[in-house]
Parts: structure tokens; C-alpha cells; sequence
């Protein structure tokens, strides 16, 4: 069972926030070259001034973060989140890859993947798995293709969870980074009357229009290639954000501008440790109604104070 190496290659400066962005994919651990400030540290760690000629020579402007996938925990997905999770942070990157060929670890990770669960109302069937018995839960049907959102991760299956408890009849749903159109095609089978989905990739974007199209409600979802909200307009009942914290602070600003007075406001991709600088910037314009958390991630449910 070879697995992936995922080679990240950031600017100095971003290296840290790119390597937290990283721990987010694997929990346990991540390797992380940066030269910077190799003296110092040398130094201050060693105490030692001499220093081996193949390390002086190493480029002192970037940051290397090396992740190492599983095949069955979907090196395609982890490679997408991370896409995805960098640009939205805005961090200039290249991805490389080894060990597997991409071909393989786009495809080999598909016989780990089966009909999951979720909550008390869904069912994620993977397209090429035949039908399960769905025992009274609603079949949401996925091709994920390289974007990001299977329902593996828990930072989706707590937004599914959420999305259970606050979609109703008829009301519109805005995505906000919307990978694999997951969460948007889920409230639509839940029995949203309109969703609209935004994401940075293009990749992403048509993904998600697939995903709609395979569950057969492509013609009452919206897919919008941009950065956040900047292309959407309207106002929604329900707004997710499955994002970064970073981002979901970011977005704080703005986002009550896409809602009605009683919008249910639902955010997720919050790593724990993280929790504290979400809530102070969330809860200066937002009342938390409901915190999810699972293995070291949370999720909240917020409506907008009046």
C-alpha cells in the first residue's frame, strides 16, 4: 500500500499558515522544510555556527510542506482542500507530487469509499457503487472527481448534520466554497427550493454542477466560479461556509449582506484551536445557536443579532 507525498511549496512568509492549513488534512503530522532563518535557528537550537554547504545553498525565499496521504484516506481530496484552502488564503503555491502515480491515487482511493451515513437523514452513495438498501434516508448520489467534499471529512459531515436541522421547504441556500456542491445538492434533496454555489476552482465549479445534474436537481442550483461572494447577489435562509477559519473571520465583515433578518448562518473547516479567534469575530454580529464538533473540528450555527 504505497502512499502519497504531498509537496507544498509556499513563500517564506506563508509558510506557517501553509502549514496549518496542511495539519488540517492529516492528524499525524506534517514535515516542513523552511530555511529562512536557518543561522538563527541553528544557533539558538545547536549552538552551533557551522553549518553543512548543502544547507546554505538551499533557497532561503520559500517553505516546503510535505504531507503524506494513505490511498484510503483519498489523496485526491486532500490534494483539492488544499487547493482550494491555499487560494482562499491567498497564498501562492505549486502542489507536487510522490509515490503513486496521479493516476492511481485519483482512482486507487475509490474502492475505500462507500455508501456513509450521515446524520439521521442522508446517504452518500459514491456513483460508481450500486444503489444500498437506503433504510428511509435520502440518497445524495457523488462523483467528487479531484474537488473537495465527499462526506469522508469531518468538516462536511458536520455541515451535512447542520444542514438536516435547518433547511425547510422551499427556502434558498447560498454555498459559500462550494468544492464538490456537496452541501448545496444535500439541502436540495432535503427539500431547499433554490441553491446557489461558489467557488474560486473552475474544476470545483463544474464538479458541483455534475453532482446537481446526477441527483437531479441541476435545474433549481446556481454555480458561480469567484472568490467568496464577490458574483453573488440576493439574499438566502440559509448560508454555509465550509471553509477556513481565517476565511470564515474574513468573511464576517460582509456576509450578513446575503441574509434575511432570520438566515441560519452555518460554519465549518474550524480546527479547535482556532475556535476562540472565530467566536470573537463572529459573535460581534452573530448569536452561536449550536456548536457540532468531531475529532478536534467544529461546527457552528449562528443567526444575525438584531
Amino acid at each position: 500500500m504505497e502512499w502519497t507525498e504531498l509537496m507544498i511549496t509556499v513563500p517564506a512568509k506563508d509558510v506557517e499558515r501553509a502549514g496549518d492549513i496542511a495539519q488540517m488534512v492529516v492528524p499525524y503530522g506534517i514535515y516542513v522544510e523552511d530555511y529562512s532563518h536557518l543561522e538563527e535557528e541553528a544557533w539558538e537550537i545547536a549552538h552551533i555556527d557551522l553549518i553543512d554547504e548543502e544547507l546554505l545553498q538551499k533557497d532561503r525565499t520559500k517553505g516546503v510542506v510535505h504531507v503524506y496521504i494513505s490511498p484510503e484516506e483519498n489523496p485526491a481530496e486532500a490534494a483539492a482542500f488544499l487547493q482550494e484552502r491555499l487560494c482562499e488564503e491567498g497564498i501562492n503555491y505549486s502542489l507536487d507530487t510522490a509515490g503513486c502515480e496521479e493516476e492511481d491515487w485519483i482512482n486507487n482511493w475509490k474502492k475505500y469509499f462507500h455508501p456513509i451515513p450521515v446524520g439521521e437523514k442522508l446517504l452518500i452513495r459514491p456513483a460508481w457503487e450500486e444503489l444500498p438498501e437506503a433504510q428511509g434516508r435520502t440518497v445524495l448520489n457523488l462523483e467528487p472527481g479531484l474537488a473537495f467534499g465527499t462526506g469522508t471529512h469531518e468538516t462536511t459531515r458536520l455541515c451535512l448534520k447542520l444542514l438536516e436541522r435547518y433547511v425547510f421547504p422551499g427556502c434558498t441556500v447560498l454555498d459559500i466554497g462550494c468544492g464538490s456542491g456537496i452541501l448545496a445538492v444535500a439541502a436540495l434533496l432535503l427539500g431547499a427550493g433554490k441553491a446557489v454555489g461558489v467557488d474560486i476552482d473552475e474544476l470545483a465549479v463544474k464538479t458541483a454542477v455534475e453532482n446537481a445534474r446526477l441527483n437531479g436537481v441541476d435545474s433549481r442550483f446556481t454555480a458561480i466560479c469567484g472568490n467568496l461572494t464577490e458574483k453573488v447577489t440576493g439574499s438566502y435562509h440559509i448560508v454555509v461556509a465550509n471553509i477556513v477559519a481565517d476565511v470564515i473571520i474574513k468573511l464576517t465583515g460582509d456576509v450578513e449582506a446575503y441574509m434575511y433578518p432570520d438566515t441560519v448562518y452555518l460554519m465549518s473547516g474550524i480546527i479547535d484551536t482556532r475556535l476562540d479567534d472565530v467566536l470573537q469575530a463572529v459573535e460581534s454580529k452573530f448569536e452561536v445557536i449550536e456548536r457540532l464538533e468531531e475529532k478536534g473540528w467544529v461546527a457552528l450555527a449562528a443567526k444575525y443579532r438584531h
